[in-house]
């Protein structure tokens, strides 16, 4: 598993985007929250912003859908310059074929599970997705307390993508910092969504190779290679 670190601009100084968006550009992504005040209580930014934020950074663009009727805007946002759409699974009316239109237009699909909604129930669509976003907060609001009980959905989650021989990334996002990354990795997460741990920080880009540092020595597959060929079989 590669280790990426995606800072959420949610936590960036919305006065002066472009700026936030070029300090973390030795990130994997630029996590960019969408919120329309229906889904999720809070308000964010829209098509527009993010068409805005493709022209100022090289970085690709990694778009969290917390919005209702994904299956609507979810192309739109691709055609905006998105990489990466997340749709949540709560608010999808057909997940597939969404799934398949974000891949269509060239995007990696992905979707999300808010803390109270089981990863079993989507096992048959895993192979449809690029990756899969499991919340360690309730999604609305940045600078939450990390849910420590999301740690085991982490984990059955990477099973069945194991279990599956899939190729694809499982996403954190919720309290990701210095104390808790090392966590989600051990427990088989391998995309990382850092807002207030890397704009809160005093050097952001600093903070970013900091994460990524705890994360890949955390990871099942670095702790085997430390180990050695013996305890590795």
């Amino acid at each position: 598993m590669a280790v990426q670190i995606n800072p959420s601009i949610l936590s960036a100084d919305f006065s002066r985007l472009a700026e936030e968006a070029k300090v973390v550009e030795g990130a994997d992504w630029l996590h960019v929250d969408v919120m329309d005040n229906h889904f999720v209580p809070n308000l964010t930014l829209g098509v527009p912003v993010v068409e805005a934020l493709g022209k100022a950074t090289d970085t690709p663009l990694d778009c969290h859908l917390m919005i209702e009727d994904p299956d609507r805007w979810g192309p739109q946002y691709v055609e905006a310059g998105a990489g990466s759409v997340t749709f949540h699974a709560e608010a999808a009316a057909a997940p597939v074929r969404l799934a398949r239109e974000i891949r269509a237009k060239g995007a990696r699909a992905s979707m999300a599970l808010k803390p109270a909604t089981p990863i079993d129930q989507y096992e048959d669509l895993l192979p449809e997705l690029d990756m899969v976003l499991v919340m360690t907060v309730e999604p609305g609001f940045g600078g939450q307390a990390f849910l420590d009980i999301m740690l085991p959905k982490i984990r059955r989650t990477r099973e069945l993508i194991s279990k599956h021989g899939l190729e694809m990334w499982l996403q954190v996002d919720g309290g990701v910092s210095a104390s808790t990354i090392e966590r989600c990795a051990e427990a088989g997460a391998d995309v990382f969504v850092a807002g207030s741990a890397v704009y809160g920080a005093q050097d952001p880009a600093k903070a970013v190779e900091e994460l990524r540092g705890l994360a890949r020595q955390a990871t099942p597959i670095a702790r085997r290679a430390e180990d050695g060929p013996a305890t590795a079989r």
